[in-house]
């Protein structure tokens, strides 16, 4: 057994610390919710002590339900930083841009310990911005340096990079930008890499201690096959508990050799006998003139499921098109909004949005 260290989101530089004691076995880690006015948030069910293979304790974001416990070993930590550091050509210099809260974040300061160099720390408990990313951009000192994000902040750093030239060549100075938590936008990730900035699209979860398919090869030591449709995934980076083989909830195919990843099996709704996919509806709302955001999700109608769209745009869209799709794929319910409601992973809040669309 090992003793269990809770330690809230916005204490980073004790994170950090702390999990050098985890690389070296000394401890078990869980990053709580933020500590407000010098109190731990509530936490339940965790006891003093962990079994000696549990390293790091993650929940999964929960956008589309219940956050889940995961517990990964430090075996697993180990294999997935050794295995990306391979991929990317070596340790560097990382920097902080999301919560220790979720895995891509914690990884971050993993990586940095195990390469023996100093991460560059934003305050992530602050919303994201492409000013306060630079800023960090511009501390960092060593040769090889990387960074992990979400679509929505790669999205914000393109369009300053578009008419700034210091934060474009801020931006290819990162021999790495790691993007992941959901699926970029195409158009996005293309601009950048013609701008000269090298973008890695990583798939992978908690269960899998992050990322790990990188540009749709996996990495080192992890093996990806189809199963009825849906990716399975072993190898050392799973965690705790789980079978050899991980049968994840994303849909996807091999060709070539490469993993190119098709939707959610969560995220396919059956509407007037058909069966309609809420991430086809994104893609295809997106290619809309005037729509600049969107999130698709399932709502109860007398009928069944239904679709319901939540998007960021222009007020006089015509989302008809997506009959294209199929004529379950018309959306029952349209709603404009500022902004998408979002988890503080950066991945949209889809049971907010179902919320809004219910009200």
């Amino acid at each position: 057994m090992k003793p269990l260290r809770l330690i809230p989101a916005n204490d980073t530089f004790r994170a950090l610390a702390s999990c050098v004691e985890l690389l070296d076995g000394k401890i078990a880690l869980f990053i709580t919710d933020p500590e407000l006015n010098g109190l731990m948030p509530e936490v339940n069910g965790f006891p003093n002590e962990v079994p000696s293979d549990v390293a790091l304790i993650v929940e999964s974001s929960g956008s589309t339900g219940t956050p889940k416990r995961i517990e990964l070993s430090e075996a697993a930590m180990r294999a997935s930083a050794q295995a990306s550091a391979e991929r990317l050509g070596g340790g560097g210099q990382w920097l902080l841009a999301l919560p220790t809260k979720f895995i891509a974040g914690i990884n971050v300061l993993i990586r940095s310990v195990i390469a023996d160099t100093q991460p560059v720390i934003m305050n992530t408990q602050l919303p994201f911005t492409a000013d306060a990313f630079f800023r960090a951009a511009s501390l960092m000192t060593e040769t090889k340096r990387f960074t992990s994000l979400v679509p929505a902040q790669l999205a914000r750093l393109l369009e300053a990079a578009k008419t700034d030239d210091y934060s474009l060549s801020l931006l290819r100075r990162f021999d790495a930008i790691l993007v992941g938590g959901q699926m970029p936008e195409q158009s996005v990730v293309e601009q950048l890499r013609s701008l000269g900035v090298n973008i890695v699209i990583s798939y992978g979860m908690s269960e899998t201690a992050g990322g790990c398919v990188y540009d749709s090869v996996p990495l080192s030591g992890v093996s990806v096959n189809i199963r009825d449709g849906r990716i399975a995934i072993s190898g050392a980076v799973l965690a705790n508990g789980l079978p050899k083989e991980f049968l994840t909830s994303d849909l996807g195919e091999i060709r070539d050799g490469k993993l190119y990843v098709t939707g959610r099996a969560d995220r396919v709704i059956i509407s007037g006998g058909h069966k309609v996919s809420l991430e086809a509806i994104e893609a295809k709302a997106l290619q809309i003139s005037g729509v600049k955001e969107v999130a698709a999700v399932a709502i109860a109608t007398s009928w069944g499921e239904s679709v319901g769209l939540v998007y960021v745009g222009d007020p006089a869209v015509d989302f008809a098109v997506l009959e294209e799709l199929s004529v379950a794929a018309k959306p029952h319910r349209v709603l404009l909004v500022p902004e998408l409601p979002r988890l503080v992973s950066g991945k949209a809040d889809l049971m907010a949005i179902a919320k809004l669309l219910s009200e």
